[in-house]
Order: C-alpha cells, then structure tokens, then sequence
C-alpha cells in the first residue's frame, strides 16, 4: 500500500494543486494537521474543502493552528482519526490533534497528557492478555511529535517533542508514527522497530514523504519503503 505523507499545509492551497500527480498514484492520504494559517484559524475551511477534492481516502487530524472546535469539520467529511480507531484495507489508524504547550498564543495547545490521552482507545484495545501484536498494523498520526532523533528538533539540537508520547511508541510498537509541528524536524527516525516520519510542511517547504507498507510471507504487517521528496 502506497501512503502520501503530507503536513502542516497552512492554508497554502494552490500548493495541492501541484501534486494531483501524486494524488492519482496514492492508496490514501495521511495528513499530520495544521490546515490553517497561523492566528487565522478561518482559513482551514478552504484548505479542508481542497484537501478533500483531491483524494476520497483521508485519515487526518487537526494541529495547533486549528481551532478545537474544527474537529467537526473534519468529522462530517469522514477523514478524522483523532480520538478515534479506524480500520483502513487492513491497517488501523489512530491519531492525536493539537501541540504541546508552548506559546499559548496559537489556537490548539495542550498537555501532554492531553495529547496522550487521544490514545487511550488504542491502550483500552488490548486484550486482556495484554497482547499488543494487533499494533503492528497500526499507524499513528499525531500532529505533536514525539522526542525521536531530529523529527522534533527545530534547531538541531534542541527538542520539543513529547517524551510521554515517546514512552508510549515504545511500549506499543506501533508499525509508523506520523507527525508534523516541527517544521525543521523533516525527516526519518525509528523508536525500537517503529518508523516516525516527520514529512516537514507542505505549505513552506513543499516537503512530502511516500510511506510504503505491506505484508510479509506470514502476514505481517512492514514497511517496505520510506521516500522524503520535494515538489
């Protein structure tokens, strides 16, 4: 299965445009969040409607420039997994919106329990074993990165991810963790065996990454690619 990896738009829509191309060759769409432009939360309505247009399987969450409420949106175009399970052809996707608090000017921030807590259907999910093999067909998509290599290091040496959210990748092993926020951050690292891709922003960089999985002779669930582009 052929993902396109995409984040942090910021209502650079014309952007999109550029990529049907892309669009056409994908199986589905994960999008990390930030639809909006930066203090103008009205502009993700557009960047919703566009996104959209474009492809007709869309997992997706909101970011910290989204406003809260937005996750309605989101809801009624059926392309929302944050707080949420979805299974997808195989796969299962789960996701977390918003950023960790920084500023506290921009219009989604919250604790990291917060964010943790968009998770608690995956932890809730496991048998009562305890048996977490079911989560190598998981994907994460989290706006908020986790403390990982260079994905949330907007300085290359300084980090802002979440370190409860590293915790938890650790622990669960899911197949891939996408996330965005960072947008310096763009790039590749791995948690124990789980690929965390940051794809940088789209809207400023025009930066996407191709995220390949698929099964092995026994049936499980791998990545089998990993592409960082530029349009």
């Amino acid at each position: 299965m052929k993902l396109l990896v995409i984040s942090d738009l910021h209502a650079h829509n014309d952007v999109l445009d550029k990529m049907d191309n892309l669009f056409s060759q994908a199986d589905a769409v994960l999008f990390a969040g930030d639809f909006a432009e930066c203090f103008k939360p009205e502009t993700g309505d557009a960047a919703l409607e566009k996104l959209c247009s474009k492809h007709d399987t869309i997992f997706a969450v909101l970011g910290n420039c989204d406003n809260e409420v937005f996750l309605e949106d989101l809801e009624e175009k059926d392309i929302c997994v944050e707080k949420a399970l979805v299974f997808h052809e195989g796969l299962a996707f789960a996701g977390s919106g918003g950023g960790s608090k920084f500023t506290g000017k921009t219009e989604f921030e919250r604790t990291e329990e917060e964010l943790l807590s968009d998770f608690d259907i995956v932890t809730n999910s496991i048998d009562q074993n305890g048996d977490k093999s079911l989560w190598k067909n998981l994907i994460l998509i989290s706006h908020n990165p986790p403390v990982c290599g260079m994905v949330d290091s907007f300085d290359g040496e300084h980090h802002a991810g979440s370190q409860q959210f590293t915790d938890f990748i650790q622990e669960n092993q899911p197949l891939a963790v996408i996330c965005g926020h960072i947008h310096e951050g763009t790039g590749t690292a791995k948690i124990g065996d789980t690929v965390v891709i940051n794809p940088g922003s789209l809207g400023e960089k025009e930066t996407y990454v191709w995220l390949e999985v698929e099964k092995d002779g026994e049936g499980n669930w791998k990545v089998s690619k990993v592409e960082e582009c530029k349009l």
